[in-house]
């Protein structure tokens, strides 16, 4: 069947449509009703089902032929190691640890708070509490005591799981103090802590509260997968929101389960038995849906990363990877291959490494920038490109080449198609449908499909406000972008980052897209920063290429043209300041927020996802020379 005709059918008969889809998994207990809407008045899907995601993932694959494939292949560059599970390895060592969770008092409906670096053990434990019901939610390691604490008392858990430290390309990062410390300022910490000994550093234990890994893996009884219903919750996943208490995004078994199946053929062109490789964390949610679920229900082998694009050990690691273990389908997000990209122009560490297993790129998380998508398909030998969008909130892509479906010619900048479920629509700000080519705010049509948030965490009024208000009928992304007249989406960034000049409404990526063309800049920012004349003015901050040769002067005046001539004198981008690196959350996003907040205000928090903090402080330096916002 075409895209097109998929498409059609997921969105005039969605019930029909994923209760096939449904179909291809096994159920406990098959569902009652494909979609209806709770007492709340929220949709739900294959209410009355039952089923285990942790035994979708492991113990189907066991006994139906995939015992000794290799489940997830554990490649650490910071340790020099490899390791290789098979699925039948996988399930044994899930099903013990799942059993030393049962030995502490956690049941189903229980939360664990799982705090790890991208260790087998992180896996593990996320796989365990699945197979317990319990409902895990993972916490990027090296978040700061403050943010674990806030979301230690918004989940509640029954234990934590943690490791002795984390390593940041050659730097050992204990995280046992960082727990400690957020559990004391904790008002519900949990009764245990599980703390995994790396050789790298070890952890003070407390007798009375924390438990060796090994030791109680030594002691466990395995335990079997509990039937769940589908519309149990699997995770808790904790996302930045307009206020200081971070969203608790809600993932479901059943709906999560079946969509991800979907996709790995639909959208990512996967069989059984294939590599798939997801260069993220397991704290963000590419990571739980396609370093985790995704692949492992689906019968592949995922490669779960401890490194660096970069420095771990130079801007080859990624070739190299992709190389020993012939992987398939690769994604990470665009900022990874622009770090590539600066330290490695011309690609000359991919000379040497046998890349014929890759057959397509994927990136998303951000804007895929169209010069890094020209250097893709030239060093890759025009390869498959694809961006394409999705959110925490939606846990799988909303937008993308379907690949596995009927590939479409790829367009630089644009996600391309809705993927087959999603009615997306670009809205003005009264709700009304816009035209081709004109932007406007991003919208998804009710019912959104399955593995979409329910709502968040213990807070049913936030989901609505946040989400459902603004366009009544509609799940609003706080996207911006357009459809063109192939119908390609074009997504152009969060509406907050389109600014208003004069009383024109422009975007920032818009922007951007120009800025990163020039061949001495290896990434970009712009930010709107108030003015008292026009409303706003944009400035831009540029990263030059390793071996860039060119004064700021010389720079600015180029990407100031660039701007004019591209979308018009209006736009007024009158200021560049060359910076050695932007300020980034640990996923990869700028801090866009956190700079405009630089140019008004002299006491900004350092966020606690930055990956970087001196990255602000020589932004400030950058506001200062000049002369805009308070330096005026």
């Amino acid at each position: 069947m075409s895209y097109h005709e998929t498409y059609r059918r997921s969105v005039d008969d969605p019930e029909g449509f994923w209760r096939e889809q449904a179909s291809k998994l096994h159920w406990f207990r098959e569902p009652e009703t494909i979609l209806d809407k709770d007492r709340k008045g929220f949709y739900r899907w294959f209410t009355g089902g039952q089923l285990n995601v942790c035994w979708l993932a492991l113990d189907y694959h066991v006994d139906n032929g995939r015992a000794d494939q290799t489940a997830i292949i554990y490649d650490s560059p910071v340790t020099e190691t490899q390791q290789r599970f098979t699925y039948r390895e996988l399930r044994d060592q899930v099903a013990r640890f799942a059993g030393a969770l049962r030995a502490i008092g956690v049941e189903r409906g229980d939360r664990v708070v799982i705090y790890m670096p991208m260790v087998p053990e992180a896996v593990i434990a996320m796989l365990a509490c699945a197979r317990l019901g319990a409902v895990h939610s993972v916490v990027f390691g090296g978040f700061q005591p403050h943010e674990l604490a806030v979301r230690i008392d918004d989940a509640k858990p029954k234990a934590l799981v943690t490791a002795s430290c984390g390593i940041e390309f050659t730097k050992v990062i204990p995280y046992k103090p960082m727990v400690d410390e957020a559990l004391r300022r904790s008002e519900h910490p949990p009764r245990k802590t599980v703390v995994l000994q790396r050789p790298q550093a070890k952890a003070e234990m407390d007798p009375q509260r924390d438990l060796d890994w090994t030791t109680l893996m030594q002691g466990a009884q395995p335990a079997d997968a509990v039937a769940v219903d589908a519309t149990d919750p699997l995770y808790i996943l904790y996302t930045s929101g307009t206020t200081g208490k971070p969203k608790g995004v809600v993932r479901d078994n059943g709906g999560y389960a079946v969509a991800l199946n979907f996709s790995m053929r639909a959208v990512y062109n996967l069989e059984p038995g294939d590599v798939f490789w997801t260069a993220s964390d397991v704290g963000w949610v590419v990571g739980h849906s396609y370093i985790v679920y995704a692949p492992l229900i689906y019968g592949c082998t995922s490669v779960v990363y401890e490194g660096k694009p970069v420095r771990t050990p130079d801007a080859g690691a990624f070739w190299r990877v992709m190389s020993e273990h012939r992987v398939k389908t690769f994604f990470t997000a665009p900022t990874a291959f622009r770090a590539v990209k600066k330290e490695d122009p011309d690609a000359k560490l991919m000379a040497g490494y046998d890349l014929s297993s890759l057959k397509a790129l994927y990136l998303a998380g951000e804007r895929l920038d169209p010069p890094t998508y020209e250097w893709l398909k030239k060093i890759t030998g025009q390869r498959p490109v694809i961006d394409h969008w999705w959110q925490t909130e939606t846990g799988w892509p909303i937008a993308s080449n379907p690949m596995g479906l009927e590939p479409q010619p790829e367009k630089s900048g644009s996600a391309t198609f809705a993927v087959p479920g999603y009615q997306v629509e670009v809205l003005d700000p009264k709700g009304n449908p816009l035209p081709a080519g004109k932007q406007g705010n991003i919208a998804i049509r009710l019912p959104l499909p399955p593995g979409c948030l329910p709502t968040l965490w213990n807070d049913d009024e936030r989901f609505r406000t946040s989400y459902l208000e603004k366009f009544p009928g509609y799940y609003d992304t706080s996207d911006g972008g357009y459809v063109d007249e192939d119908g390609y989406l074009y997504i152009m960034g969060r509406m907050d980052d389109v600014i208003n000049v004069a009383g024109h409404r422009l975007s920032t990526g818009e922007m951007e897209e120009l800025i990163a063309a020039h061949p001495a800049v290896a990434e970009c920012v712009v930010v709107g920063l108030e003015d008292e004349l026009k409303g706003e003015m944009p400035m831009g901050f540029v990263v030059l290429k390793d071996g860039a040769d060119i004064s700021h002067e010389d720079l600015e005046r180029d990407l100031v043209q660039t701007v004019r001539t591209h979308i018009g004198a209006f736009a007024c981008l009158q200021k560049v300041a060359m910076v050695q690196k932007l300020p980034k959350t640990r996923s990869g996003k700028i801090l866009r927020k956190s700079i405009r907040q630089l140019a008004v205000d002299e006491d900004v928090p350092v966020p606690s996802t930055i990956d970087d903090p001196a990255s602000l402080e020589e932004i400030r330096s950058a506001l200062e020379r000049a002369h805009v916002g308070r330096f005026r």
